[in-house]
């Protein structure tokens, strides 16, 4: 699977995309799945439920955001390398005020993640290199199905970097 270029996707996924490294793409999300589950699961309770500021996410929704941002991104892949054309976006901040994971333990959050992680490996690890090459639509910007792959991962970054400098984990 090759880095994409800067074509084959809106300017906007470029800061998720450049905090990838050269390791092979899916060598990353596999590694990636191991230690965000165990960095996840070393945090305290006291912890999980930490957030830095008045009116940000918990480190228990931060959790839950990255499984729930790790489903829309891979049935993305999946919906255009199938053949269909175009699909919605989705509001980040409306799922995770509805959803329920300050309810749950961070370590069940982080189950949840690395189950979801696994299963979205088997998929992209079977998409041949015309299904990665093909275009879609998502949140009104076209995209091809193999970004997709590295925004995953990128987008994954992205969030352990803000819990290191801002909840300074």
């Amino acid at each position: 699977m090759n880095r994409p270029n800067a074509g084959d996707h809106a300017a906007f996924y470029d800061k998720y995309i450049n905090l990838v490294n050269d390791e092979p793409i899916l060598e990353t999300l596999e590694k990636l799945k191991t230690s965000t589950y165990d960095f996840l699961c070393s945090l305290t309770h006291e912890q999980a439920n930490y957030a830095y500021a008045e009116g940000k996410w918990t480190i228990k929704e931060v959790a839950g955001h990255l499984t729930d941002t790790e489903r829309t991104f891979a049935y993305r892949a999946l919906a255009f390398s199938r053949g269909q054309g175009e699909l919605p976006g989705f509001d980040e901040n409306e799922y995770v005020e509805t959803a329920t994971f300050n309810t749950r333990t961070l370590q069940d959050l982080a189950a949840e993640f690395k189950a979801t992680r696994e299963a979205n490996l088997y998929m992209l690890r079977s998409l041949t290199e015309d299904q990665l090459n093909i275009v879609g639509v998502a949140n009104h910007a076209s995209i091809k199905v193999n970004s997709i792959v590295y925004i995953m991962a990128g987008h994954e970054l992205h969030h352990l970097n803000i819990l290191r400098e801002r909840y300074l984990l």
